[in-house]
C-alpha cells in the first residue's frame, strides 16, 4: 500500500489532513484509535484484495470503531446497520452462516475484503465531524490503487457498494473506464435499517453475498467464507 500511495502520502493534502487530525487528538477524543486507523490496509494487503465494501465514517461511540467500515470491537452491541447485514446473510439460501454475537468482522479483512471507510477519523458523538478534511482524497487514491493493481495482476475485484455515497464514490473512479469492465459492481441501498428497503435496488433480500462469492468462484479465486466466528 504505502508504495502504490507514496505521491498521495508525501501531498499537501495529505500534509493538511495529518495535521488536522494530530490536533483534533489532542483536544478531543478521536475514534478510532491512532492504532487501529490503518487497520483495513494492515489486515488486508493490496495484493489480496478480492473484495471492496466502502463506508462513510467511523463508529463516533466509545469502543466501537477500529478501523474497518460496519465492525465493532468485541463487546460492544450490534449496531442496527450490521443487524441488517446479518439478517441479509442469514436468509441468503446460497450461505451457510451463523447468526453471531458481536460484530466484529476481522475474519472478513484476513480473506480479502477491504473494508474503507471514505472517512478514517471522527470525533467522538458527532458523526461526518472530519469529512472535507481530505480523508476522502485518500480513500479516493486507495480505491485507484485497488484498480491499478487489478489491471496489473488481471484478477478482478468485487465491489459491494451500500447506499449512494459509496456507490458514488466508486464509480466515479472505476466506472469512467474500461475498469468496470473488469471489475464486477453489486450496488444495492445502504443496509440501515432507514435505507434497507429502499430504492429499486433495496439491500434486503438482494442475495449480494452469494452474488459476491458467485462472481469471486467464476473468477477462480475463491469464495469468501462470511461467517465472523472462527
Amino acid at each position: 500500500w504505502r508504495k502504490e500511495l507514496a505521491r498521495h502520502l508525501d501531498s499537501a493534502s495529505f500534509a493538511s489532513l495529518a495535521s488536522f487530525v494530530a490536533k483534533e487528538r489532542l483536544v478531543n477524543t478521536v475514534y478510532p484509535p491512532v492504532a487501529d486507523t490503518w487497520s483495513a490496509l494492515n489486515l488486508t494487503p493490496l495484493d489480496q484484495v478480492r473484495v471492496v465494501i466502502i463506508g462513510q465514517d467511523p463508529y463516533h461511540g466509545p469502543g466501537q470503531a477500529h478501523g474497518l467500515c460496519f465492525s465493532v470491537l468485541p463487546g460492544q452491541a450490534i449496531p442496527p446497520s450490521l443487524k441488517n447485514v446479518y439478517r441479509e446473510l442469514n436468509e441468503d439460501s446460497q450461505i451457510k452462516f451463523l447468526m453471531p454475537r458481536h460484530g466484529h468482522l476481522i475474519r472478513w479483512a484476513k480473506q480479502g475484503v477491504l473494508m474503507l471507510n471514505a472517512c478514517m477519523s471522527v470525533r467522538r458523538g458527532e458523526a461526518n465531524s472530519h469529512q472535507k478534511k481530505g480523508w476522502e482524497n485518500l480513500t479516493d487514491e486507495i480505491v485507484r490503487a485497488v484498480d491499478r493493481q487489478s489491471k496489473k495482476s488481471g484478477q478482478r475485484v468485487v465491489f459491494l457498494l451500500w447506499g449512494k455515497p459509496a456507490t458514488a464514490k466508486a464509480q466515479a473512479l472505476i466506472g469512467s473506464n474500461s475498469s468496470v469492465n473488469r471489475h464486477v459492481v453489486i450496488c444495492t441501498s445502504h443496509p440501515s435499517p432507514l435505507g434497507a428497503r429502499k430504492t429499486n435496488q433495496p439491500f434486503l433480500g438482494s442475495k449480494c453475498f452469494s452474488r459476491c462469492n458467485q462472481a469471486l468462484t467464476e473468477m477462480g479465486c475463491g469464495a469468501i467464507d462470511w461467517n465472523v466466528d472462527d
